[in-house]
């Protein structure tokens, strides 16, 4: 059962979002009803707090749960979000804090929540194991202007699905990452407010970083103020790469364009190494560099993906020309397009934009092919000497 404490009248439309199959949600029109309904059912896990209520009252009511009733999980909706109310929230022990109108990420957030009660009090709870082996994708390119970003963000919109499957781009371009603007998140929680959480991320942390974009696709933000990307150290990345995947389905992995600890960091966890370059010599130069490095170091060939962006584009160079320098299957081509650039600067990945589109179509046909139908294995710890 989940208890849903909301005196307005959306509360029978919020249920079908907090409800999971098999279990029940009861409504409560106030907080000290809430308080009744817990005490009669001590194996009570959830409580979902509507805008309508008082934050003051909601924060008093969270702060006595993680004393009385720390298995409780307390999930809060607001009309808005900001950085003060996050904070108080997460202070008095609120396990998430929702945008009031944004229903498919208040259904993540509840199952996140009964997952995590389900970790400490040991009782399985419905689908609470559905997130717990979520693979990680890391896209990189060794040469800025490939595309990478681009193929990262659409890659992350595929396999969304539409909400079908729960994703998460985490933006590791900490100095000059795009992914905020790509898809018109507005970045109020970074990845550097998990900087006091190091050592100790969980879901609940984790999930405090994250910004709702789209059904099914949440986003970890790269810092926004100057200085911010030489705060963040390559341990905070390793523990929020294994924190992340059990809270989704897919975590994909956006990186600047040099090998660096955060980097290898994000390859040692990866599942899939998406490797892009584009039909030049400068480009695919870099790639024959990258894929021996990734030899030295250990990566297995079996989990890398190489992808030919605007393989379309007649710049004197064949295929059998690409081919001899990359010593490598390409597993995708996808083409060049106007279209590509337009959907960057309107803040709407292509793939959802115009679904039917042959870039959209060649990024699709790569996730069913090499992505959702191949065995998920975790890339070996690479034998590097500075770490």
């Amino acid at each position: 059962m989940t208890i849903l404490c909301d005196p307005a009248a959306r509360a029978g439309q919020l249920s079908h979002a907090v409800g999971v199959v098999g279990s029940d949600v009861v409504t409560a029109a106030t907080l000290a009803e809430t308080g009744r309904l817990l005490a009669a059912d001590p194996a009570e896990l959830l409580v979902v707090i509507g805008a309508a209520v008082d934050l003051n009252e909601a924060l008093v009511f969270a702060e006595t749960m993680r004393v009385e009733r720390p298995t409780v999980g307390v999930v809060l909706l607001r009309e808005v979000l900001d950085v003060v109310v996050l904070t108080q929230a997460l202070r008095a022990g609120v396990r998430e804090v929702v945008a009031r109108d944004d229903l498919p990420s208040l259904a993540d957030a509840c199952a996140r929540s009964r997952a995590l009660s389900a970790q400490v009090t040991g009782v399985p709870q419905p689908h609470a194991d559905e997130r717990k082996h979520g693979q990680v994708i890391t896209v990189f390119s060794a040469k800025g202007g490939c595309g990478k970003t681009t193929l990262a963000v659409n890659l992350a919109a595929v396999l969304a699905a539409g909400g079908a499957r729960s994703v998460c781009l985490v933006d590791l371009d900490l100095a000059f990452g795009d992914v905020g603007i790509c898809l018109r998140a507005e970045p109020v929680r970074t990845i550097v407010h998990g900087l006091g959480m190091l050592g100790h991320l969980d879901v609940t942390g984790t999930s405090s970083l994250l910004t709702a974009c789209r059904p099914g696709l949440s986003a970890l933000l790269a810092p926004v103020e100057p200085g911010d990307a030489e705060r963040i150290p390559a341990t905070l990345v390793s523990e929020l790469l294994e924190v992340l995947p059990t809270m989704f389905d897919f975590v994909v992995v956006d990186t600047p364009s040099a090998f660096s600890e955060h980097v290898l960091a994000a390859m040692d966890a990866s599942h899939h190494h998406v490797l892009l370059t584009t039909p030049d010599v400068p480009a695919l130069k870099n790639l024959r560099v990258t894929l021996d490095m990734l030899d030295l170091l250990s990566y297995a060939h079996d989990i890398r993906s190489v992808v030919l962006n605007r393989s379309d584009s007649k710049v004197g160079l064949s295929m059998d020309d690409i081919e001899r320098v990359v010593r490598s299957d390409i597993r995708a081509h996808v083409p060049s397009s106007r279209d590509v650039p337009i959907s960057v600067n309107k803040g709407n990945p292509i793939v959802l934009d115009l679904p039917k589109h042959s870039v959209s179509e060649a990024i699709a046909r790569f996730a069913r092919e090499h992505v959702l139908t191949e065995p998920a294995v975790i890339a070996a710890k690479s034998k590097r000497w500075f770490r």
